[in-house]
């Protein structure tokens, strides 16, 4: 029996920072390299592309200047996890709130109170679960509404004791993913809700009881290999109703990626990010959605609850 495409509910609203200031200053990530700087020109040119697809595809998307001392803020989907509340979109002063980003490393964590700024002056509430350097650390490109849950990667960025405090804080329950590759260091780098039961997937992000578990919580994942989930950024992309916006490959190493996709009824807009991949993140690590609502996409839990693969 055909089984057709139900589209996500959320992806549609966007936070996104612009790369007046982007640029590599330092190494936090293997795909960093000091001598490869991105050129100011065509980083723009891409960034404006990618918000023309957003909108063209549906995608309401709002701004964030840019710090000058935070060359890494352009990856906006890192700021904060963000969250409708139950009764109603983000237009309501009462509802949304942003858990912020606690960062694994000092030279991202000034833009958090920036970020925290822009939120509470737009009438969000917003928490924290660490603060500069103390309690723990939380990255929101490890965490996704999936299913029944909020699925977080753990390990490189996101510290285990971060899942207890995003279940406590949103009532909601978090399945634990252990990321143990070195170069897919946030969830987003290696699985990408398509639908409500599609998503890409790369096994080979976690350790065997984490990717068992992220496969069977997908009914029809789309398995990539370690080697194109590096090369391609293909799980660093985004979807918008029927649309996925995907980094373009210049040698079509994708193509098996996205014959599958259309196969499935997605449209697939390819678009050139290569400045972005000399920082280690793409299309998902540009932006930030800002639709997820409690109740809807994420199901209320009271006092939360986390689940780990061992258990």
């Amino acid at each position: 029996m055909e089984v057709f495409l139900v589209e996500l509910s959320w992806g549609r609203r966007y936070v996104m920072v612009r790369p007046d200031h982007f640029r590599v200053d330092y190494q936090i990530n293997p795909f960093m390299d000091l001598s490869q700087q991105p050129d100011p020109a065509l980083t723009r040119e891409q960034w404006d592309g990618l918000v023309a697809a957003m909108r063209a595809a549906g995608a309401g998307v709002e701004v964030i200047e840019q710090r000058g001392d935070a060359p890494d803020m352009v990856y906006a989907m890192n700021l904060g996890f963000v969250v409708e509340r139950p009764e109603g979109p983000l237009v309501s002063s009462s509802a949304g709130h942003a858990v912020m980003s606690h960062m694994r490393y000092a030279e991202r964590r000034m833009e958090t109170s920036t970020a925290a700024a822009w939120f509470a002056g737009r009438g969000f509430s917003v928490s924290y679960v660490g603060r500069e350097g103390i309690g723990a650390h939380l990255e929101a490109g490890d965490a996704f509404a999936w299913g029944d849950a909020l699925v977080v990667g753990y390990g490189p960025r996101t510290d285990e004791l971060g899942l207890k405090a995003l279940a406590t804080e949103l009532s909601v329950r978090v399945r634990g993913l252990r990321i143990t590759h070195p170069g897919m260091y946030h969830l987003d780098l290696a699985f990408c809700p398509l639908d409500d039961r599609r998503a890409i997937v790369c096994p080979s992000a976690f350790d065997e009881e984490s990717a068992a578990a992220l496969l069977a919580l997908v009914p029809e994942p789309l398995v990539i290999t370690e080697e194109e989930a590096l090369t391609t950024f293909a799980a660093n992309s985004i979807v918008v109703g029927s649309t996925v916006l995907m980094p373009a490959t210049a040698d079509g190493s994708n193509a098996r990626i996205v014959a599958r996709l259309e196969e499935w009824g997605f449209t697939v807009a390819q678009l050139d990010l290569s400045q972005f991949h000399l920082g280690g993140g793409s299309i998902r690590c540009l932006t930030n959605p800002i639709d997820v609502r409690l109740g809807r996409d994420l199901p209320l839990l009271p006092s939360g609850e986390v689940v780990l693969p061992r258990q």
